[in-house]
């Protein structure tokens, strides 16, 4: 074990982190549709899931168990090879995009073995997460050809046109992000944020200078939700026309791995809005002496999520939710009494502002799906082409003269 230890030290090192990364990652996704389901029925004025667990908390575990053991029906007509291929591809191209993605600038020390909080740290982070991205396309445009369906097949080529009109925009809207920080490195990019203009306003690259980048993320975000297939864009999926869709011949888990891959979208595009517009892991607040108590805002944010769970749960109106919502309380509780700790404290900052930031894109995301009605294609072309893709090319073109007209 040692001899294969010193032969393969990065080997030993990366195993671990992508099986917790899968773990916390695959149990997210699940909790993702509880979160959108709740937050969509607040909004439409109704309890959403609220029977399955306190809060309907068990919902996704219900989802799971059922979709597992649902009847898995295949077309007759089906290209069986290329039908089962596709949702295994959509999944595994969306999750393998997390690799990339830096969650805090401490570093951890596995076997002995120094490393990132990332599966991987490259100098082209960034093109490969697009690349990766990119070539999701794939696996919604095989399950509508596949299926050898009339409504499958529309889906998955409005979703063909639609990923492509739209990864130019969205590719586009990043390039004044690079041309200000210099690199393709997602960690570098972070960095490049440091600091705050007249002691207080945070450098993120949304305000930064030289040439803010408001207009770049508005397109980059518009891009994103249009290139996720997501609402006011999820024309692939429309029901009111295609039934479902891509994927209306899919039953059983193959029907779950497309929502899955969907989930998994939305987070990485959290993820790469918050490291490209607004400091990733940064902390919002200046590290002053007058500022030193926001570094127990983790600490807080933990122990007053614990405390209002367990008040809310004593009073909870059945026995199991009276038992389960205290000790989740008691859980938060002791998580903020470890992140108090003078080791962990100075640890826990980096990723609890990343992960707030991301929290807040993706209640955006469910927001939008609630709120905005879904568009024509003809809509969605125009839209992407004529307006998106010219303001994209012209930020480029107005952050470039901002940074030659600045280092002279």
């Amino acid at each position: 074990m040692n001899q294969f230890a010193a032969q393969h030290p990065i080997l030993l090192v990366a195993l671990p982190k992508v099986v917790v990364l899968l773990f916390v990652l695959l149990t997210a996704l699940a909790y993702l549709t509880w979160f959108e389901r709740k937050v969509v029925a607040h909004i439409q004025t109704r309890w959403g899931p609220y029977r399955v667990g306190p809060h309907g908390l068990l919902q996704p575990l219900a989802d799971g168990a059922k979709f597992l053991f649902k009847e898995d029906v295949t077309p007759a007509g089906a290209d069986k090879f290329v039908y089962f291929l596709a949702p295994f591809l959509a999944l595994s191209l969306a999750i393998t995009s997390i690799a990339v993605i830096p969650f805090g600038p401490k570093e951890i020390t596995i076997f002995g073995q120094t490393t990132p909080l990332a599966i991987t740290n490259v100098n082209i982070g960034l093109l490969i997460l697009f690349a990766i991205t990119a070539m999701g396309v794939y696996g919604v445009a095989l399950a509508g050809w596949s299926s050898n369906s009339k409504y499958p097949l529309l889906g998955g080529l409005r979703s063909s046109a639609q990923m492509v009109s739209y990864e130019l925009a969205l590719t586009m809207s990043v390039v004044g992000v690079i041309l200000m920080a210099g690199t393709f490195n997602l960690s570098e990019i972070v960095t490049s944020q440091q600091g705050f203009h007249w002691g207080f306003v945070p450098r993120w690259n949304l305000i930064g200078s030289p040439m803010p980048q408001v207009l770049g993320f508005l397109l980059f975000f518009i891009a994103a939700v249009a290139e996720t297939n997501r609402s006011p864009f999820d024309l692939a999926e429309a029901e009111s026309e295609l039934v479902a869709g891509f994927h209306t011949e899919y039953a059983s888990f193959k029907f779950a791995m497309f929502f899955m891959a969907e989930y998994s979208s939305m987070i990485t595009v959290s993820c790469l809005a918050t490291i490209l517009f607004f400091g990733g892991w940064l902390s919002p607040f200046p590290q002053t002496a007058a500022m030193a108590w926001t570094i127990y805002i983790p600490t807080a944010a933990f122990a007053l999520a614990g405390l209002a769970l367990i008040i809310h749960g004593v009073r909870y109106i059945t026995v199991y939710g009276r038992v389960v919502l205290p000790v989740l309380g008691l859980a938060l509780c002791g998580l903020a009494f470890l992140c108090s700790r003078p080791a962990v404290i100075e640890f826990i900052q980096g990723p609890f502002w990343f992960l707030l930031k991301i929290l807040i894109f993706l209640f955006v995301y469910v927001w939008v799906r609630g709120t905005l009605p879904r568009l024509r294609y003809d809509q969605l072309m125009d839209f992407g082409w004529k307006l998106l893709l010219p303001l994209s090319i012209l930020n480029v073109v107005i952050t470039s003269l901002a940074i030659v007209l600045t280092q002279r």
